[in-house]
């Protein structure tokens, strides 16, 4: 599923280094004000960098490129900011300033959007292709044999290629000319910005595809390049989607639970699992079908964030066993997703910097619907591919990569790293993609690597320590329950009533005993069954030290302390049923019974 691959920071694209001689001291760009597009934090301004569409065409129409400047108000500011970038390609990098401005205070933080993304000039949205991708999830496809070549097939690419087909129709009509966004040219923007600023120098910091954009930037204005960070770095010369697959595999047999996906596929290629989910355009519910590859595409994807990865192991297991209902989180987030990424930026860059390069022939499963997809759209819009060529520094450069991620594995970002002049690399325990958003020990090694720029010596914090332990199978009580409540709170209200219940008949029972009438002692009892069974349940759930379980399960101890409700129900049959009782004294009865069997029927079956 292209739809989820490069929602957040976004899969990368090969880069490749400009031809040109031209520097940004040659350069002429000029920048005007605009008001600030999202919520930013104070001392913010906005505005557009105007730059040509193609530097390589004499006249080239005029677009603009968003920005904008958060002003450090620390009395310890430093003359140098920070500028950065988010990845996809596609994805926008405004909302993430006033996080950058917390982690980096002493600094001035610019963050630069990508020339035809949405907070720039034009903007390359592309809703077609998003109705495309759901309309191939809401049709049955064909068996895929897992020894099948990764070629797409006329039943998932058709609706794909026709929305991409309408999507560059409406842009040719808009006079924009696709060949200009690619990443030599959003990599100018940059150098371009800083000249337009006024900064002698700064640092440059990417995650993601946008390393490949301030690598190249870095190359280019060597003179305005103090220093380098590379967050989920994947060098241009390693092909992204033949290795897809692959990555995906190794990370899941990190985690142990390689042997397992294999069955998953197999399951979910003999009966593809159907869900109701959002459509991400109109809102309305709709029912997606999932083969094996979708399957282990939006896991995949999913796997990038690192609150995700502790369950994958227990997650895998489930899925394996047939408990498909616990992938319904997943899909759901892919939904959410699709309409969060600008696509027609997506394919223009990875159509001319990315696809070309990919040979598209391994064979094995699973065939991941990203590669499928992307081929198929390129295939369409056949635009020129790039040159291919790789970019380096000389300025000091940190490399980080999170040990558990799928998509820019470690592995590849190590190993380059030992190929550039000034380098380090870091690899972060328990972490995914982007370490520097989940990873508080990745943000201090970046602080204190642009204070010093060293690239040798003692790091801040340990990044080997601090990995969630993952959760395994047997760990957590398998169950949709919670993501279902989390969705309708009201399904909640069994609970909410037997815990009224009991509060009221322990109180009853107390005052009984005070006025030596008879049954109190049994109504106590029962109602202080049902509060234990209250509290220790709250217990437990406060005890679960990462939320993520609760999207696939509970802790087992509650379905030991649930005999303490059906303790309460029973003392409460025999203080309705004793000589003399009241006829409230039923309430309880049938309140508990409703209740132990939505707890053992519903949340705990």
């Amino acid at each position: 599923m292209a739809a989820i691959v490069t929602t957040l920071i976004g899969s990368p694209a090969a880069a490749h280094a400009s031809g040109r001689a031209a520097t940004a001291e040659t350069r002429s760009a000029t920048t005007e004000t605009r008001p600030c597009p999202a919520g930013v934090p104070s001392d913010t301004t906005c505005g557009y960098l105007l730059v040509p569409e193609r530097r390589d065409v004499p006249h080239s129409r005029t677009i603009r490129v968003g920005y904008a400047v958060r002003t450090s108000t620390s009395p310890n500011r430093r003359p140098d900011p920070v500028v950065y970038s988010s990845g996809g390609p596609g994805s926008p990098s405004l909302q993430l300033i006033g996080f950058l401005s917390r982690m980096l205070p002493d600094r001035d933080v610019v963050v630069v959007e990508q020339r035809g993304g949405r907070y720039s000039q034009p903007s390359l949205n592309c809703p077609e292709v998003v109705q495309g991708l759901v309309e191939t999830l809401k049709q049955p496809k064909t068996s895929r044999a897992s020894k099948a070549p990764q070629t797409p097939k006329a039943d998932e690419t058709d609706p794909i290629i026709k929305g991409a087909l309408t999507c560059q129709s409406r842009f040719q009509a808009e006079k924009i000319d696709l060949r200009g966004y690619r990443t030599d040219e959003i990599a100018a923007d940059v150098v371009d910005l800083r000249v337009a600023l006024g900064y002698e120098n700064w640092n440059l910091m990417g995650v993601s595809y946008s390393t490949r954009s301030m690598l190249q930037a870095a190359a280019r204005d060597p003179r305005g390049t103090r220093a380098v960070v590379l967050d989920s770095f994947l060098p241009a010369q390693v092909n992204w989607y033949d290795d897809a697959a692959p990555n995906l595999r190794a990370t899941l047999a990190k985690l142990g639970a390689a042997a397992r996906f294999d069955e998953v596929l197999t399951r979910f290629d003999a009966h593809p699992a159907a869900y109701t989910t959002k459509d991400p355009l109109t809102g309305e519910r709709i029912v997606v079908r999932l083969t094996g590859d979708d399957m282990a595409t939006i896991l995949g994807e999913a796997m990038r964030e690192t609150e995700f990865v502790p369950i994958v192991p227990a997650l895998v297991d489930a899925l394996a066993d047939g408990r498909q209902e616990l992938l319904q989180p997943v899909v759901d987030a892919a939904g959410d997703a699709l309409a969060s990424h600008d696509w027609g930026l997506y394919y223009a860059v990875q159509c001319q910097d990315e696809v070309p390069f990919n040979a598209y022939g391994g064979k094995g499963a699973p065939r991941l619907f990203t590669g499928v997809a992307d081929a198929a759209v390129c295939a369409a819009w056949n635009l020129p591919r790039s040159s291919g060529e790789s970019a380096t520094t000389d300025a000091p450069t940190l490399i980080l990569g999170g040990h558990y991620d799928p998509t820019t594995p470690p592995e590849s970002a190590s190993k380059a790293a030992s190929a550039f002049r000034n380098a380090r690399f870091a690899e972060f325990a328990g972490v995914g993609h982007g370490v520097f958003l989940s990873s508080e020990c990745g943000r201090r090694t970046i602080a204190a690597f642009l204070d010093d720029r060293a690239t040798t010596g003692a790091a801040p914090c340990d990044p080997g320590t601090g990995a969630p332990t993952p959760v395994r199978p047997g760990d957590v009580r398998l169950t949709a329950a919670p993501y279902r409540i989390s969705k309708s709170p009201v399904l909640l209200a069994p609970l909410g009533i037997f815990v009224l219940t009991a509060a009221v008949q322990f109180l009853a029972g107390l005052v009984s005993l005070v006025r030596r009438r008879g049954g109190g002692a049994v109504r106590t009892l029962a109602g202080l069954a049902g509060l234990a069974f209250t509290g220790l349940t709250a217990l437990s759930l406060t005890g679960v030290s990462d939320d993520i379980v609760f999207a696939i399960g509970l802790p087992p101890a509650i379905a030991w302390y649930g005999l303490l409700a059906v303790a309460s129900t029973v003392l409460s049959i025999v203080a309705a049923f004793r000589l003399r009782a009241a006829s409230a004294d039923i309430v309880p009865v049938m309140t508990g019974l409703v209740f132990v069997t939505w707890l053992y029927g519903s949340v705990l079956p």
